[in-house]
Order: structure tokens, then C-alpha cells, then sequence
């Protein structure tokens, strides 16, 4: 359960396989069943952010199980400060309904190829990446009501090096997934980062956790943080003040 626990702190990372490997791919939405216009993240680890910065020049798609393609158009590529890198990704069309997509890359290399899978956990194995749409043209909308506090700043030693995160909590969520686009701000530097994250257990860890993570710190200095929510449609609520936090780091 520790290392579970470890595992979801790392961001949108929320790694839940990577522990502190030389590669890993993670693949979103996490729910098999999607909507006709959901958006996509892919994300990789260490070695394989080199797959997800060579989207920049090469098509990735959605393939139907009768051969259809469609495209998937790059919308971002965001760099984190701890050894990720994550793509977004529209379709170039609207999805058909209730169809079974898989995933595939032009040029696709046979290690490419053994990363794009997931566990699944009722049948105990991997399997190929893949998403089933529904009938619905979009997801479920956000509630305009949400909120995100700032709670804490905290700092956890483990057995690869420490989790570090400024944690917030989310209140009045809706029932559909959101992606929170984070924008960090070192203060003392103006240095931007943007990643998206997702929360867990009603809160967001902004930071890293022992192997990687969007965010890093200095031990000393003021930092400011704001949230835009998203749904998996890409449709987004407002976004959030400015929040200002000392360095977790900070003794």
C-alpha cells in the first residue's frame, strides 16, 4: 500500500509503474469508456519522454477495429521539471459511437510498441491500449462550484529520495474525471511551469514524489500556483486566483 501510496504523488505522473524505472508510458483518460470528442494525454518517464517530444514530427492515431484511422491532432507538449513529458492530443473528427479504438504511432518502433499497454487488473495481465466510446458527444460538465484550497506544504523522505509536494484541497467536484492544467510560478525567478495533473483523494500534490514529478523546488524562495479545471472533453471552468506558498523545502 506504501508503494501505491508513492506512486499516485507523482502527478499526473500519479505513476502508478513507473518506481523510479529508466522508462514508462502512462495513457489518458484512465476509463475505458469515452465520449465521441474526448482529448487525450499521453505522458512518459525518463527514457521515454523521447517518444512523447517526437510527436512534435510524427502523426499519431486512433484505429478502429475495422482498420478506420483518425488522426490525432497535437495540441501540447508540456515538459515537467523531474523527468516527465506529457502530449495532449483533440481528434481530428468526432469519434463513431460505441467503438472499440486502439492506439498506434507512424514509424512505430517494437519497444514503442511493448510500452503501449495497461494492466488490467480483473484479468491479472496487460493489454493492448485502447478506449470504447459511448453514445454521448461529450462528458459530463464540471460543476462551476468547484474549489481548490491550499492545505499544507509538505516534505517525505522514502527509500529514492524525497516527495515534495504543496497540497491542496478540491471541494464540490463533479462526478466526471478533471485534469487540472497547473501553472507554477517561481517568484524569485519567474520561472513558468505547466503540466496538467489530476487529484487524489480529493486533493492535488504539487510537486514530485520520490522518482519523479512536474514540479521541483528550491529550498528557499516563494512560489504562486493557479488551476484551471478541465474534463476530458477539454471543456474548462475558470481559472483560479493566484495562490502563493513558501518552498516545502524551506527550513
Amino acid at each position: 500500500m506504501l508503494l501505491l501510496f508513492l506512486a499516485f504523488k507523482i502527478q499526473f505522473a500519479n505513476a502508478d509503474s513507473f518506481m523510479c524505472s529508466n522508462n514508462g508510458m502512462q495513457f489518458y483518460p484512465k476509463d475505458k469508456e469515452i465520449s465521441l470528442n474526448s482529448i487525450f494525454i499521453i505522458q512518459g518517464y525518463s527514457k521515454s519522454q523521447k517518444t512523447i517530444n517526437s510527436f512534435k514530427n510524427r502523426a499519431v492515431y486512433l484505429q478502429s477495429k475495422n482498420g478506420q484511422l483518425i488522426e490525432l491532432k497535437l495540441q501540447d507538449i508540456l515538459t515537467g521539471q523531474m523527468g516527465l513529458t506529457q502530449a495532449l492530443f483533440k481528434p481530428s473528427i468526432e469519434l463513431e459511437s460505441n467503438t472499440t479504438y486502439y492506439l498506434k504511432y507512424s514509424d512505430q518502433t517494437e519497444s514503442e510498441t511493448k510500452e503501449m499497454v495497461i494492466w488490467n487488473s480483473e484479468k491479472k495481465e496487460k493489454e493492448k491500449v485502447y478506449w470504447k466510446t459511448t453514445d454521448k458527444k461529450f462528458a459530463t460538465i464540471l460543476n462551476s462550484n468547484l474549489k481548490i484550497e491550499f492545505e499544507k506544504t509538505e516534505v517525505e523522505f522514502y527509500g529514492c529520495g524525497p516527495s515534495v509536494n504543496a497540497i491542496f484541497n478540491v471541494k464540490n467536484k463533479s462526478v466526471t474525471k478533471v485534469w487540472y492544467k497547473t501553472e507554477v510560478i517561481n517568484i524569485t525567478t519567474n520561472k513558468k511551469t505547466i503540466y496538467y495533473i489530476k487529484e487524489w483523494d480529493k486533493k492535488l500534490a504539487v510537486g514530485h514524489g520520490m522518482c519523479a514529478g512536474a514540479f521541483t523546488f528550491y529550498e528557499k524562495g516563494k512560489y504562486k500556483v493557479r488551476f484551471t479545471p478541465m474534463n476530458t472533453d477539454g471543456q474548462t471552468l475558470k481559472t483560479t486566483e493566484w495562490t502563493t506558498f513558501n518552498s516545502p523545502l524551506k527550513i
